[in-house]
C-alpha cells in the first residue's frame, strides 16, 4: 500500500516498455534508410509512425509518474523502506543532448478540449502549458544545429534567438531565456499565442524527423517571466531623452513595437489610436479565446509606465487634422493597417445577413463583458451579429475564416459550412514546389475546425467550391448561397464543373476573402503615394514614404502578413526614425 513503492514499480515496467518501444523504433528507421524506395515503404512509414506514437505516450506517461513520485516526496520524505529514491529531474536525466531529437518525441502541448472550450470565451490553450519536466524535454530536442534556420527569414521574421533560449530552459535558466527573447521580439505574449511558427517549418530538425515545439516554449518563457514579476517597466532617463516628439498612428502590433522602441530610444512617443481599445488587430481583430485582451491590456499599461502617451478616438483626417499632427512632431509613423476586405461580386452579396469577417468578429468582441462570476460572456446587445440558432456559411479559410468559426459555434449556430475557392492542401510537403526552409503548405486543423467536427461530426470546411449567387428569402434577407465546384485548367484559371451546381442553406454568410489594402483618407490627407496594391508606398528597410518625416511600417506598407512581420517592420521603421532624426 506503499504509494511510493507502487509509482517506482510502475516506472520500473514502464522504462522496460519504452526501451523495448524505442529498439523497435530504431530497427524500423533503420531499415527503411538502408532499403532503396520501393512500394513498401509506405507501410513501413505508418508502422514507424504507429511505433513513435507508442513511445510518445510510454514517455508521457513516465514524465507524469516523475511528477507524482516528486511531489510525494517532498511531502513524504525521500527513502522508500531502505531503497532511496533520487529526486525526479535526475531520474529523468535531460541535459543537452546532441540526439535529443532522437531520443525524445515531439509533444506539443494541446489545447483545452473541445466541447468544453467551445461554451466559454476563455483561451484555448491549456492551462498547464508550463509543466517543467516537459518543457525541459522539448528544449533537449533542439539541435543546436550549426546553422539554425529556425532564426532566419524562412523562419522567424524577427530572428529570435530559438536555439539560445532553448538550451537556457533545457538548463533552467528562466530568467536568462526572457532576457534572450526579448532582445528580438518586444511581444513574445502576443506571437506565443497567435502566431502559425514558421520558425517550426523552417526547423533542421524537421528535416528528418518532427520539429521542435518553438512556440509551446516562447509561450511559457513569458507566461512564467509575468508570473515571477521578471517583467517590469524599463525606465527611460532623462538625461537620455532626445527632445524629439514622434507620433505613431495605429496601435496595432507594428505601431507598437514602433512606439517601444522609439521610446527606449529617449524620442517621446505618443500612440493615435482610431478606436476605443488599444491594441487593433490584436484587440478587435483576434478573438478573445485565441488571445485573451486583458494580455493587450497589460502590455499597453506596461508601455504607458514606460513613458509613452496613449490616445484613443483620434481618427486622423477625420476627428484630427493631418497637417496641425505634421506640424506637431518631429515625424510621423503611419501603422494604420489593411483593413479594406475582400468583397465578393456576386449577385445578393448586399442582401441582410452577409457580412465582412472583421465586422463579424469586432462587433463580438465589442459586445463581450465579464460576469458577475469573472467569465466572459456575450451581453447580446443591438451592435452583436448574432450567430444563434443560425444556418451560417463562412467564404474563405486561413485565421480569419477559423476564428469565424469559432466566433459561431460559441455563437451556438444551427449549422456550419466553410467555403474554400482551392483544392485541398496535401498531407506532407510538396519537396519539388514547397521546400524546406519554407512553411509546409500542408493540410491542417485549426481550433475552430476541431471544434465544428466536434460538434456537428465532420470537418466544416468544403474546397475548390466557388460561390455564385447569395439567394433572397423575398424579404431582402439571405436564405442560401448557390455554388459549384471548380477544377484547375492548365492554365491555372478556376473554370465552374457542369453539373455541380448546389444551393447551401444560410441565414449568415461570412465574408473572410482577406484584405486588399489600407483605407484611403488618411493617405490622401497627407499626399502620399501608393503602389500598385495600393498599399502606402515605401521601401523595406528604409520605410520612408513619398514625403519627408513620414514613415510607414506593417500591413499598410506590405500588405496583409502575420503579427510577427508587422513586429519586425515596427522595430525596422523606428530604426529608420531614429537614423532620420539623428543625422
Amino acid at each position: 500500500n506503499n504509494p511510493k513503492e507502487r509509482i517506482r514499480k510502475q516506472m520500473l515496467l514502464l522504462r522496460r516498455a519504452l526501451s523495448t518501444s524505442k529498439q523497435q523504433e530504431n530497427t524500423k528507421r533503420t531499415s527503411m534508410f538502408v532499403r532503396n524506395k520501393s512500394s513498401s515503404v509506405n507501410n513501413d512509414r505508418s508502422e514507424l509512425d504507429e511505433i513513435r506514437a507508442l513511445v510518445s505516450r510510454q514517455e508521457d506517461m513516465l514524465t507524469q509518474l516523475l511528477i507524482k513520485m516528486d511531489r510525494l516526496q517532498k511531502t513524504q520524505g525521500s527513502v522508500v523502506g531502505d531503497i532511496e529514491v533520487e529526486n525526479s529531474a535526475k531520474e529523468i536525466s535531460i541535459h543537452k543532448n546532441p540526439r535529443g531529437f532522437i531520443d525524445y518525441h515531439r509533444h506539443a502541448e494541446p489545447y483545452r478540449n473541445a466541447r468544453q472550450r467551445v461554451r466559454d470565451w476563455s483561451e484555448i490553450n491549456t492551462p498547464g502549458h508550463d509543466d517543467p519536466l516537459e518543457l525541459k524535454r522539448q528544449a533537449a530536442r533542439c539541435m543546436d544545429c550549426g546553422t539554425p534556420f529556425c532564426q532566419t527569414y524562412t523562419g522567424c521574421p524577427v530572428n529570435n534567438l530559438i536555439p539560445e533560449w532553448n538550451e537556457l530552459v533545457l538548463n533552467d535558466q528562466w530568467k536568462e531565456a526572457i532576457d534572450r527573447l526579448h532582445k528580438t521580439n518586444n511581444f513574445p505574449e502576443f506571437t506565443g499565442r497567435v502566431c502559425p511558427a514558421p520558425c517550426e517549418g523552417a526547423c533542421v530538425a524537421g528535416l528528418v524527423d518532427d520539429s521542435i515545439t518553438i512556440k509551446n516554449i516562447e509561450y511559457s518563457i513569458i507566461n512564467r517571466a509575468f508570473e515571477e514579476g521578471w517583467v517590469q517597466p524599463r525606465l527611460v532617463p532623462e538625461a537620455k531623452r532626445t527632445g524629439k516628439r514622434i507620433a505613431v498612428v495605429g496601435s496595432g502590433p507594428a505601431g507598437l513595437a514602433a512606439a517601444d522602441q522609439l521610446n527606449q530610444m529617449g524620442h517621446s512617443v505618443t500612440v493615435l489610436e482610431r478606436d476605443d481599445k488599444f491594441g487593433g488587430l490584436l484587440y478587435y481583430g483576434i478573438p478573445n479565446m485565441k488571445l485573451d485582451k486583458r494580455t493587450v491590456d497589460r502590455r499597453v499599461d506596461l508601455l504607458r509606465k514606460e513613458g509613452i502617451e496613449f490616445k484613443e478616438n483620434q481618427n486622423v483626417g477625420v476627428n484630427l487634422d493631418a497637417e496641425e499632427l505634421e506640424k506637431d512632431h518631429d515625424a510621423l509613423v503611419l501603422c494604420v493597417g489593411s483593413t479594406i476586405p475582400r468583397n465578393l461580386p456576386i449577385p445578393g452579396a448586399d442582401l441582410n445577413g452577409v457580412h465582412m469577417a472583421m465586422d463579424f468578429l469586432t462587433a463580438n468582441q465589442k459586445d463581450l463583458a465579464f460576469d458577475r462570476n469573472g467569465k466572459l460572456a456575450n451581453r447580446w446587445s443591438d451592435e452583436v451579429i448574432s450567430a444563434e440558432g443560425k444556418n451560417v456559411v463562412v467564404i474563405g479559410g486561413g485565421d480569419t475564416g477559423t476564428d469565424c468559426i469559432g466566433t459561431s459555434l460559441r455563437h451556438y449556430c444551427k449549422s456550419m459550412v466553410n467555403l474554400e475557392l482551392m483544392p485541398r492542401s496535401p498531407n506532407t510537403r510538396d519537396e519539388h514546389i514547397n521546400p524546406w526552409p519554407l512553411w509546409p503548405k500542408i493540410f491542417r486543423v485549426d481550433y475552430g475546425h476541431e471544434e465544428a467536427n466536434n460538434l456537428f461530426g465532420k470537418d466544416p470546411r468544403s474546397y475548390s467550391v466557388m460561390t455564385t449567387e447569395v439567394l433572397d428569402d423575398g424579404a431582402g434577407n439571405v436564405r442560401a448561397v448557390r455554388t459549384t465546384q471548380v477544377k484547375k485548367k492548365e492554365d491555372g484559371t478556376l473554370a465552374p464543373v457542369p453539373g455541380t451546381e448546389k444551393n447551401i442553406p444560410a441565414d449568415l454568410v461570412l465574408l473572410a476573402m482577406g484584405f486588399v489594402g489600407p483605407e484611403t483618407t488618411l493617405i490622401e490627407k497627407f499626399g502620399l503615394e501608393q503602389d500598385k496594391l495600393g498599399n502606402i508606398k515605401a521601401e523595406y528597410g528604409e520605410y520612408t514614404t513619398s514625403k519627408d518625416g513620414i514613415f510607414s511600417a506593417g500591413d499598410c506598407r506590405r500588405g496583409q502578413s502575420l503579427v510577427v512581420w508587422a513586429i519586425n517592420e515596427g522595430r525596422g521603421v523606428a530604426d529608420a526614425v531614429n537614423k532620420y532624426l539623428t543625422k
